[in-house]
């Protein structure tokens, strides 16, 4: 064994008798965070303002610090963005991550600070590191390079005192030196705005390199990956980067994509590892292979609470710490984090499969579903629907967005699906049939409301060119970074702007 070697396995396995001590006493971890967030509510002004220098316990949090949406928060971070000290962390914030989110198209900026950098992000990229290691034991992927693909960052105008970009270009410029060894492109290439160029950059640097993991988004690094083949007049990936081993995934569901990389990178030894994290902060981590459920992840300086979505929006609702959590409950998801965020509605639904360990999927949106008929049609549903269709014929689907077709006078009310095919079934009618018969067998709502046609119609499927959704995206100024296409909404907006690029395109 090498040094190298030595070195990273014995890094690994520290690291894992960490996670797994935590892993192992989830409320007792759970219980240190809070406290650990108390201490730094007391130094702020929020914390101030709902009388953290009292509270010791969670029943006293829960009873005095409201729930917050962005909305509410946003006046204490826009005071921090120009400078102000001690509003919802102690001391100064320089960077804040931005995001678009997937619930509007309005800009967030999320507080970034160094605790949450060290005792989340950055720690679980080392626990990352750990589980993959523990699982593939004759693996050697730290001797190659690991392809990221990011966002970008600039200096904001505010007195150039802080700085905002996607989360991925702020780890990026945040990391040692030394750890652009071990990555790839450069961090010029990396941080470039304009997707097109870094595409550009990315196959002028990495296609010389000796690439063996990726991480990223799934449908970027799709593209990524499609353009390198082009470039470069490979048959697969595994032909350009013999040497790649896993990829390490998340911001949006696997499921749609599987197929395509797994027809893009053939290779036996390629390895799949799923996780949980945003702006907000990093949450689970896929730490089984068979299982495609994740981890939650309790030392990460995170405090979660829960929502059960039967009481989502109630005025005051139901809310749990992660000991009152149920399997499946579909719950809203609330955090309080290092970075400032307070009893925060992230916007994401989980469903847990297992408690003590704690194993969750992710569900949906608490703002992406469609319910205009009573049908309470979640992301997790659709994601079912088009696996079973997408077995039964066939199929490989791209890329996807639903929204609902509205009674009229003559017209009943149905779901519209805009379907990008990676490969088109033989028949797109029994696509069709095929998938509102399994939205049916995993929604009962959906069920009752399409039973005899009463309420719903059946689906309409209307099949896009290859590229309509990146051309889209592009059309909206949400190409690349961790811009997601939106999978479901509660009205036309984004149909109909898919529509008007659609004919704008013709």
């Amino acid at each position: 064994m090498s040094i190298i070697d030595f070195a990273v396995r014995k890094v690994a396995a520290r690291q894992m008798r960490r996670l797994e001590k935590a892993l192992a006493q989830p409320i007792a971890a759970q219980e240190a965070a809070l406290q650990l967030l108390l201490r730094q509510a007391r130094q702020t002004r929020y914390g101030q303002q709902y009388g953290a220098e009292a509270i010791t316990n969670y029943t006293q949090y829960a009873a005095h610090f409201p729930l917050a949406t962005y909305e509410t928060l946003e006046p204490y971070i826009q005071e921090m963005r120009t400078g102000a000290r001690n509003v919802l962390y102690p001391g100064f914030v320089r960077w804040f991550a931005k995001s678009s989110g997937t619930t509007s198209s309005k800009s967030k900026y999320i507080p970034v600070t160094d605790d949450a950098l060290q005792r989340c992000h950055y720690q679980a990229g080392r626990d990352i590191l750990a589980v993959f290691l523990q699982q593939n034991p004759a693996s050697r992927f730290y001797r190659g390079k690991g392809l990221t693909l990011g966002g970008s960052h600039k200096i904001e105008a505010s007195r150039g005192m802080t700085h905002d970009g996607d989360l991925s270009a702020i780890l990026l410029q945040r990391i040692p030196r030394w750890a652009d060894w071990i990555r790839t492109p450069s961090r010029e290439v990396a941080l470039t705005a304009d997707f097109q160029k870094k595409l550009a950059g990315i196959a002028k640097e990495a296609v010389k390199q000796r690439v063996t993991s990726l991480s990223g988004v799934p449908s970027w690094n799709l593209v990524m990956l499609k353009y390198l083949l082009e470039v470069t007049g490979k048959e697969n990936i595994s032909e350009l980067w013999p040497d790649l081993e896993v990829f390490f995934h998340g911001g949006i569901s696997f499921v749609p994509y599987r197929a395509q990389y797994e027809a893009i990178i053939p290779s036996p030894k390629m390895s799949y590892m799923e996780t949980y994290n945003a702006s907000e902060g990093f949450f689970c981590i896929q730490t089984n292979p068979a299982d495609t459920n994740m981890q939650l992840m309790v030392d990460y300086g995170i405090y979660y609470e829960f929502i059960p979505m039967s009481e989502f929006g109630k005025e005051n609702p139901t809310v749990v710490p992660l000991e009152g959590v149920r399997v499946g409950v579909n719950y809203a998801m609330v955090i309080t984090t290092t970075s400032g965020l307070y009893r925060y509605v992230i916007g994401d639904t989980v469903q847990f499969s297992s408690i003590n360990p704690y194993f969750l999927r992710i569900t949906g949106r608490t703002k992406h579903y469609i319910n205009a008929f009573g049908e309470e049609l979640i992301i997790d549903n659709a994601e079912q629907g088009l696996r079973t269709a997408c077995e039964k014929t066939g199929a490989i689907v791209s890329e996807y967005t639903v929204a609902p077709r509205f009674m009229a006078q003559n017209t009943q009310g149905a779901h519209e699906w805009y379907v990008e095919f990676a490969k088109q079934p033989a028949d797109l009618d029994v696509f069709a049939q095929v998938l509102d018969s399994a939205l049916c067998a995993v929604n009962s709502d959906y069920e009752a409301k399409r039973t005899n046609n009463v309420t719903l119609a059946p689906l309409v499927l209307h099949v896009l060119p290859a590229g309509t959704f990146v051309g889209w995206m592009a059309h909206r100024g949400k190409l690349g970074g961790q811009n997601k296409v939106p999978r479901l909404s509660n009205d036309r907006t984004y149909a109909e702007s898919l529509e008007e690029y659609l004919r704008q395109e013709s």
